[in-house]
């Protein structure tokens, strides 16, 4: 049968569904063209007609998704890539996120303005126009059904089957990686410069159903392949994206956001090497971030130091620092790892009281006078690198770099040295066994392996790496005090949130702790206008996760398999974007 008469057997429901689907992504996008409202109290200006402003960005760019991939359901030339998985999920999940930015928009205008009177005629078009795709998607026939084996022909305009993608050469791999750095870069940078909390939720729809869309489209799995051939170039890529950030800032106000959002990932880099790898649940593990943070402000020559005519260099700071939280993390360590499960998290949590309660008392009055109690250490200098001082801004090829952004360039090495760290352990035989330990520690103890030199081993692996950022973190703050090493609070760092961007970012990976981080630090950041409901939104959005993809966002192969059934797992031959090269089949799954 021809596609000429293929396309005049389609049926009437899907040629409508079709045209519902294209027709209202470009009505979408025409609509975001259009006044929304009469008054610019409402943020971003919605009020001009020929100029998107504001939330209207995020619309005209969820409707230009929605239209793409309709017009590769067409079967248009040059478009077809762009469902490799021959599935519709794509098309729905797009015109799902057109429609969410849309209406959250229009609902936002209505509860700040007062009524849905303060909508001009393009707000209820854009209303309706957003509609259109979403019953157009869920009209279109299910694909995987044999009573649309032709329909999927018609609207996919492919065969049937998903073809094994011609390789592409080295280069070609590789420019690929690089256009998807570059548009990672700025998706980045434009959701930590959002300048208001309704901003930054359209922001967060788009890119959810966004990166959902691409996932179940099945480009996340051929990327995850190219990632897979080139591991070390995308390695370089990201770093260079890293690096790159500060100079597209004008406001070392998101430097500050961007170093803190490092400093905080790499201490869920460390807590997830003592959980993700080694399965140790610790509860307490910020106490070794200040650990590291109170040892670099006595040493660092602050004038209320204990030791206020100490000045060590940085890298010494840093290493004492890094070996205070080892030591720490021994000594807590050789007599609680014999203890499992629920009785370790117990301990672990009583050791972060204990440390929070022992500086917030060393003030010379309740005990010896070392930290300055609850006052902390105050007045920490800035570091120097050989007549480079980070506290002020330099001019760099044009771009001026303020204060923030010279620790956010440092704290990138750090992360590249704590990553190599994590990386080179978790391939290690050690990584292994840490592994071993994780999923059975009585199997892994019959094998031969030595289960609490393992875990001390993690444990003081992880302490040492938080306690380096620590060293970073009083440098950066300029003080250190006790009030944000405690278990749970409304703002990271605290133990809560670091287990929380380790799960929720993804256990066992690289990426995932940073993404996790990223998150969770951005969203009390940006939600203020939520005031005391922004944890309310936050747990909720934590549960949606863990009922959805309890594996968490990077997801680690292995705990693919452990929470999703045969046959409900839909994975790349190699998991990339973890770095973990896939080892179990799907048949062996």
């Amino acid at each position: 049968m021809t596609d000429t008469t293929t396309r005049a057997l389609i049926p009437l429901p899907l040629a409508a569904a079709r045209a519902l689907l294209l027709g209202g992504g470009i009505a979408t996008i025409v609509s975001a063209f259009l006044a929304w409202t009469w008054t610019s109290e409402f943020p971003g200006d919605l009020t001009i007609t020929g100029y998107p402003g504001g939330l209207q960005w995020l619309t005209l760019i969820a409707g230009v998704l929605t239209t793409v991939f309709a017009l590769s359901a067409y079967g248009v030339p040059g478009l077809g890539w762009l469902i490799p998985a021959r599935n519709n999920a794509p098309l729905v999940l797009t015109a799902i996120g057109a429609f969410g930015v849309t209406w959250y928009t229009i609902i936002s205008i209505a509860a700040e303005l007062g009524g849905l009177a303060n909508l001009e005629p393009g707000g209820w078009v854009a209303a309706i126009a957003s509609l259109l795709p979403v019953i157009g998607a869920f009209a279109l026939p299910e694909p995987h059904t044999d009573s649309t084996k032709d329909n999927l022909k018609a609207y996919i305009a492919k065969p049937d089957g998903i073809p094994a993608p011609a390789p592409l050469s080295p280069w070609l791999e590789r420019a690929v990686i690089t256009v998807a750095t570059i548009i990672g870069l700025a998706v980045f940078t434009y959701g930590i410069d959002t300048e208001y909390g309704e901003l930054f939720v359209g922001f967060l729809i788009v890119v959810v159903f966004a990166v959902w869309a691409l996932h179940t489209a099945g480009l996340m799995d051929r990327f995850s392949r190219i990632v897979a051939h080139n591991r070390s170039f995308t390695l370089a890529m990201g770093f260079a994206a890293a690096i790159a950030f500060p100079f597209t800032q004008t406001d070392d106000h998101y430097a500050n956001i961007g170093v803190n959002i490092l400093i905080f990932g790499t201490v869920a880099l460390g807590l997830n090497i003592v959980v993700g790898l080694a399965g140790l649940l610790d509860l307490g593990y910020v106490a070794f971030l200040g650990v590291g943070a109170y040892t670099a402000a006595l040493v660092s020559g602050s004038e209320f130091s204990r030791f206020s005519g100490v000045h060590f260099p940085f890298w010494a700071a840093a290493l004492a620092g890094a070996a205070a939280s080892l030591i720490f993390g021994v000594l807590i360590g050789a007599p609680t790892l014999r203890l499992r499960g629920d009785y370790l998290a117990i301990v672990t949590l009583g050791f972060g009281e204990i440390f929070r309660i022992a500086v917030n008392n060393m003030d010379g009055e309740s005990g010896p006078d070392i930290t300055n109690g609850p006052n902390g250490i105050p007045s920490i200098p800035d570091l120097n690198f050989f007549g480079f001082n980070l506290g002020e801004a330099h001019d760099i090829a044009g771009f001026t770099i303020g204060r923030f952004a010279n620790y956010y360039l440092l704290m990138v090495l750090i992360m590249a040295l704590v990553v190599l760290v994590y990386t080179r352990a978790a391939d290690s035989r050690i990584g292994r066994s840490w592994i071993a330990i994780r999923e059975d520690e009585t199997a892994a103890t019959a094998m031969g392996i030595n289960g609490f030199r393992v875990k001390l081993i993690a444990f003081a692996l992880g302490a040492a790496l938080a306690g380096l950022a620590g060293t970073v973190s009083a440098h950066v703050t300029y003080s250190v005090v006790p009030t944000p090493y405690q278990f749970a609070g409304s703002t990271p760092p605290n133990s809560a949130f670091l287990l929380a961007a380790v799960v929720l970012g993804g256990m066992g990976t690289v990426a995932g702790p940073i993404l996790g981080a990223a998150l969770l630090y951005l969203l009390p950041e940006k939600l203020v206008f939520l005031q005391d409901k922004s944890l309310l939104a936050f747990g909720i959005a934590l549960i949606l996760l863990m009922r959805f993809r309890p594996e968490g966002i990077i997801a680690n192969r292995r705990r693919q398999l452990e929470f999703h059934e045969t046959g409900q797992l839909d994975v790349p031959e190699t998991t990339t974007l973890t770095g973990e090269p896939a080892a179990v089949t799907k048949a062996g799954a």
